[in-house]
């Protein structure tokens, strides 16, 4: 029952929508506006991402309903999706971390597809008001409902909350110490290499952990942008391809590729600092 709750709270994070636009891609790339709220601009991927959120979260509930010892149709599927995805990423994450992580981990799955998918919809992204060409063809210049995942101001979204929870995860189940040891502390053995080999390699292990900081700070617009540029170039190609059959299947292995991308490199982010030390305390305990 926690973990549905859980997973209830991930979807309210996303709720709040994607945040005040923090990008802006260049040209048709960028989210229409629909109306503000004071100072915040509401944009077409912004309700389709609110649309999508409160789809999945009264799915889940509808599909699991009071959580029951013999499951039901819903609540098994439901519970067939955790346990696969815990099967997949707790190698990855490791035992202690993984009770935090997974409701975040099967969260940031099943919003990434479903937002993914919702392109695919039709009417998504070319239902609104334009023009007619000279050849008589209606071309839409601005769009009612946009997916979200084709706005990098959702992806980013994303992204951000996915290295806050990372942060919080790493410092409250590894804690501050590990991670600077884990960032800048000497990797050698001492006995191996001599005192002092040793010595002389802690300034390069210094610019090492000043690189891995540079490259966790980057980690936001790498996400982002991986995620945001496979599903603007499908929902591009779709509109170019007039929505061709063929391409909506690859679209769907696409959106489905990119979810567990993202699932599995926020995973290993956090299993880089929290999964040590786990065959050590199992093998004391025999």
């Amino acid at each position: 029952m926690l973990l549905f709750k859980r997973f209830t709270a991930t979807f309210l994070l996303f709720l709040t929508g994607a945040f005040a636009p923090l990008a802006e891609a260049a040209g048709t790339a960028r989210a229409e506006e629909l109306f503000s709220i004071g100072p915040l601009p509401i944009t077409n991927s912004m309700v389709t991402s609110w649309v999508v959120s409160l789809f999945i979260i009264l799915a889940v509930r509808w599909m699991v309903g009071k959580p029951k010892l013999v499951p039901g149709r819903g609540q098994a599927v439901i519970e067939n999706m955790l346990v696969g995805l815990r099967e997949m990423v707790e190698p990855i994450i490791g035992k202690k971390a993984l009770r935090a992580s997974l409701p975040l981990v099967l969260g940031f799955f099943v919003y990434i597809v479903i937002q993914n998918w919702s392109g695919l919809i039709p009417g998504v992204g070319s239902i609104g008001w334009g023009y007619t060409d000279e050849e008589g063809t209606f071309r839409v210049a601005h769009s009612l409902i946009r997916p979200g995942n084709a706005d990098w101001n959702g992806t980013i979204a994303l992204a951000t909350i996915a290295m806050a929870a990372w942060l919080f995860i790493v410092l409250k189940y590894a804690g501050i110490k590990v991670l600077i040891l884990d960032l800048f502390g000497n990797k050698a053995d001492k006995k191996e290499v001599g005192s002092i080999l040793w010595l002389m390699l802690i300034p390069m292990f210094l610019l090492i952990g000043v690189i891995e900081v540079v490259s966790i700070l980057i980690r936001p617009l790498t996400l982002s942008i991986r995620l945001f540029g496979n599903v603007y170039g499908g929902e591009s190609l779709m509109h170019a391809m007039h929505y061709f059959p063929a391409f909506y299947f690859l679209e769907l292995l696409v959106g489905l590729v990119q979810a567990f991308v993202f699932i599995l490199l926020f995973s290993v982010y956090i299993g880089l600092i929290c999964n040590h030390g786990d065959e050590h305390e199992e093998g004391s305990h025999h």
